[in-house]
């Protein structure tokens, strides 16, 4: 598979991926909230789960566009806006990882691991592209 596809099939995944939790946060923010890594046993915040839906579905928007339009600059900003959100939040869940059991810490970092590395190895594909 050529570099081009590569970059766009993760572009598309990350959208993807964005706009599903992005949609469940937001429209339904208790039963989001009740999965164990994402509350933490901590207290429910409704606005605070409604806000984090909502910044999804802005960064699947991105992500997304970035998908169809395939140029350069803006798949780089769409993968910037996206590292920006998901290298805090690996490093912000790292540092609670107490909150949870051994059980419910190594899916978590695992997944949000995999989300900064993606995007890391997708940002150099984007040399594929056409400049805009």
């Amino acid at each position: 598979m050529s570099a081009r596809i590569w970059l766009r099939t993760g572009l598309a995944f990350l959208a993807a991926v964005q706009f599903a939790v992005g949609n469940w946060a937001l429209w339904s923010p208790r039963s989001f909230f009740d999965i164990p890594w994402v509350g933490m046993r901590m207290p429910y915040n409704a606005h605070l789960m409604m806000d984090y839906g909502a910044m999804s579905l802005a960064t699947s928007v991105v992500l997304g566009v970035s998908f169809f339009a395939a140029r350069r600059n803006l798949a780089r900003t769409a993968l910037a806006v996206y590292l920006t959100f998901a290298a805090p939040h690996l490093v912000i869940h790292l540092r609670l990882l107490h909150h949870l059991t051994p059980g419910e810490r190594i899916p978590l970092v695992i997944a949000l691991a995999a989300a900064v590395v993606l995007p890391l190895v997708l940002l150099p594909l984007t040399g594929r592209l056409e400049k805009t």
